[in-house]
């Protein structure tokens, strides 16, 4: 395993996809690319009092920002870390009197620091944020009008005595890259998007379907990490969208929000599409059209119904409607289908959020099962479920099944993460407790449940993912949607 720096890269001409990045010299599944800071980057407005505004670690009791009062961090350290790029900021909240939407003060932060930094920090960055699209002559009459409430807000926000002033059209340029390149940010241990940020050498990755890298916040860095052996003179890419789309809805997502049209081998050949809408096959048998018709019907009217009651927070409700609509979809639809792999994953995050924890685990191992057979070996997403129910069916009291899934979930992960981020050290720690606990379970069954039980009484030591909310889901950092 390699660590990686923008020697392992170099820019080209992608053709129809403008400029990209290619391998330099042959990289290996779990090689770091090159890793990067952002250029600019802030917290999301609904969270702003929960994550550390430098580190953007997800704490309890963060320290304000006693001048502004919006800023939170971590600590001292962290707050003299940020001072430079918070300054000009502290004095622009205070003096507009209140913070303004995550997209003027990302703006507003791109600004200051490309009247600083001429828009290159390093010798290593291989593109001035000048020179990244901005889309914004693409946009619809929609977006456009979005794009100018955000214009007039920012030209309200900026302050009206500073050194340089800015045409609407630059601003205008500033949003469009903004929306256009920007990517989430996930807190320490990727449980949860907490804000955006704009990394410029990342921006220059084109997008495939079927990606040979991944994307992963590391300790306030990105790291562009290889899925797969790649061979010198390839190029890079990464995935904007889930996979876990048919091929026509992923090119709308990108078409929409990134103007550009997916021809990557899976979108023109449409691959693994049939398997997102397959059918049941039972002993070479499978149900009638109109019967598939109606039950996939239901299944939608049912999705935005669990939409509807996870959002108000009746996690009784939503476990309720997915036994009933897995139900019918049972010896109808089949165990790759889109909408049954949609409730059945929702079905396992609730349960395990009530602690039922015996039916979650069968709703994961199906989950699972599904995913593996449609996502690629080593998609970060895959990882994260595979974690998910290992820690699920160890909760249920089935250590022999939640080792053996922690194991397979370690090993997508120090790919996909490496052996120094959080999540894939806590994954360690649990691989290592459950293994222990295998060896003791073989040797007396009895004494384990016993020890178990006991242990449950309090608090549970690998609660990590069981204890993350049903409405968020663990995130891989990925390109603003």
């Amino acid at each position: 395993m390699t660590l990686g720096t923008m020697d392992n890269v170099e820019l080209f001409d992608a053709g129809t996809k403008g400029r990209g990045l290619k391998a330099t010299k042959e990289l290996l599944a779990g090689d770091v690319v090159f890793t990067e800071p952002s250029f600019s980057a802030v917290v999301f407005d609904s969270l702003s009092t929960m994550v550390c505004h430098n580190c953007f670690r997800h704490q309890a009791n963060l320290h304000r920002c006693a001048q502004c009062k919006f800023a939170h961090y971590c600590d001292r350290t962290c707050q003299t870390a940020c001072w430079n790029e918070h300054k000009k900021e502290c004095a622009a909240i205070r003096s507009y009197g209140r913070a303004p939407s995550e997209n003027v003060r990302l703006a507003a932060r791109m600004l200051w620091r490309i009247q600083k930094d001429t828009g290159v920090v390093s010798d290593g960055q291989l593109t001035s944020v000048d020179e990244l699209l901005d889309h914004v002559s693409d946009l619809t009459d929609e977006d456009r009008q979005e794009l100018q409430i955000d214009v007039h807000n920012f030209v309200d926000y900026w302050p009206k005595n500073a050194r340089q002033q800015h045409p609407v059209e630059y601003i205008s340029h500033i949003f469009g890259i903004i929306n256009c390149n920007a990517f989430t940010l996930s807190d320490q241990r990727g449980l949860q998007a907490v804000g955006v940020g704009l990394f410029p050498n990342l921006c220059l990755v084109n997008h495939d379907c079927w990606p040979n890298c991944t994307v992963i916040l590391n300790h306030g860095k990105i790291e562009l990490r290889a899925l797969e052996k790649i061979t010198e003179g390839v190029e890079l890419t990464v995935s904007y969208v889930d996979f876990l789309n048919l091929s026509t809805e992923r090119q709308r997502m990108l078409k929409k929000q990134y103007h550009f049209n997916c021809n990557c081998q899976h979108c023109s050949q449409h691959i693994k599409d049939d398997l997102m809408m397959a059918a049941k096959d039972v002993d070479g048998s499978k149900p009638s059209a109109e019967h598939i018709k109606e039950v996939t019907a239901s299944s939608e009217e049912y999705l935005e119904k669990v939409a509807k009651s996870r959002l108000q927070g009746d996690f009784h409700e939503v476990a309720k409607l997915c036994r009933e609509c897995l139900s019918t979809q049972e010896n109808v639809l089949a165990d790759t289908h889109l909408y049954k792999l949609r409730l059945q994953s929702t079905a396992s995050e609730v349960l395990s959020y009530l602690h039922a924890f015996s039916e979650a685990a069968q709703f994961s191992r199906k989950t699972i099962d599904g995913y593996m057979a449609l996502y690629h070996p080593n998609n970060a997403q895959l990882g994260m479920a595979i974690m998910r129910a290992g820690v699920t069916h160890w909760h249920a009291g089935q250590i022999e099944a939640g080792h053996k899934l922690i194991c397979k979930a370690f090993g997508i992960l120090m790919i996909t993460h490496g052996p120094n981020h959080p999540i894939t050290q806590d994954l360690e720690s649990m691989r290592t407790q459950t293994e222990m606990e295998l060896k003791m379970f073989k040797q007396n069954e009895e004494l384990y449940n016993t020890m178990r039980e006991a242990a449950l009484l309090k608090q549970p030591t690998m609660c990590m993912a069981e204890n993350a909310s049903p409405d968020g889901k663990i995130e891989d950092v990925s390109r603003k949607q």
